[in-house]
C-alpha cells in the first residue's frame, strides 16, 4: 500500500473501529525489527492500533511473555520486561501476560533458550468474546491462529485482517487469504511513516 491507499483504507475502516478486536502478539511483533531495521515502539504501535480499534480498551489486547529470569521461583520481573508491560498498560492496551520458560539449549551461546506460546490464550479469547466484535485485526503473521479465524468466519461471519512484516507471514496466513478467511494482509513496512513519532506529532 502507498500513503494514499493507506489513507483511503483507514477512512473506510472508520465505521468498524468500535467493533474491532485487535490481537497484538508482541513476541511476533518484536521479530519484525530483524528485517525492518527499525524498532516498533509500543507508544507508536498503540497509536496505530487505535486507527483500527477505538473506544473499548478491552478489545485492544496485548499478549506478552513476561520474563522473571531463570529462577522459576522468582516473583519479580526483570526490569526490561516490567518496562514493556508498564508501557503497554500506560498506552491503554488490555495486557495479557504469561511467564516465559527458560529451556536448556546446548546450541545457544547462552546455554538456554526462552519460550512462551500464547496462541491458545489468543484463540480462546477470540472465541470467548466473539459477541463483542465483528472484525479481527491480528498483529501477527503466525499461522497457528488461522484455525480459529476459519472457525469464526464459518460460524459467525467474522472478518479478519492480518498486520505483519514481509518475511514474517506464515504459509497458513497466505492460504487463508487465498481461501477468503483473511480479507487482506497489511505490511508494517508500508505503515512505517504512521509509526514514526514525527508523523504522530503532526497528526
Amino acid at each position: 500500500m502507498n500513503h494514499i491507499e493507506i489513507k483511503r483504507f483507514l477512512s473506510e475502516f472508520e465505521t468498524k473501529r468500535e467493533r474491532t478486536i485487535v490481537i497484538v502478539d508482541y513476541g511476533n511483533v518484536e521479530k519484525w525489527k530483524n528485517n525492518l531495521k527499525w524498532d516498533v515502539g509500543i507508544r507508536q504501535l498503540a497509536n496505530l492500533v487505535r486507527s483500527f480499534s477505538f473506544g473499548n480498551q478491552f478489545l485492544r489486547r496485548f499478549y506478552y511473555g513476561a520474563d522473571y529470569g531463570k529462577n522459576e521461583k522468582e516473583i519479580i520481573l526483570v526490569p526490561w520486561s516490567k518496562s514493556v508491560l508498564d508501557t503497554a498498560k500506560y498506552n491503554r492496551f488490555e495486557v495479557l501476560d504469561k511467564r516465559v520458560k527458560y529451556i536448556h539449549d546446548s546450541t545457544n551461546i547462552h546455554g538456554f533458550s526462552k519460550k512462551c506460546d500464547l496462541d491458545v490464550e489468543m484463540t480462546i479469547d477470540l472465541i470467548k468474546y466473539k459477541d463483542s466484535y465483528d472484525t479481527i485485526f491480528l498483529f501477527s503473521g503466525d499461522g497457528d491462529l488461522m484455525c480459529a479465524v476459519k472457525y469464526l468466519k464459518d460460524t459467525c461471519n467474522k472478518e479478519c485482517y492480518v498486520f505483519g512484516a514481509r518475511g514474517h507471514i506464515g504459509r497458513e496466513v497466505m492460504d487463508a487469504k487465498t481461501n477468503g478467511y483473511v480479507l487482506d494482509i497489511l505490511y508494517a513496512e508500508d505503515f512505517e511513516y504512521r509509526l514514526n513519532a514525527q508523523y504522530q506529532a503532526r497528526s
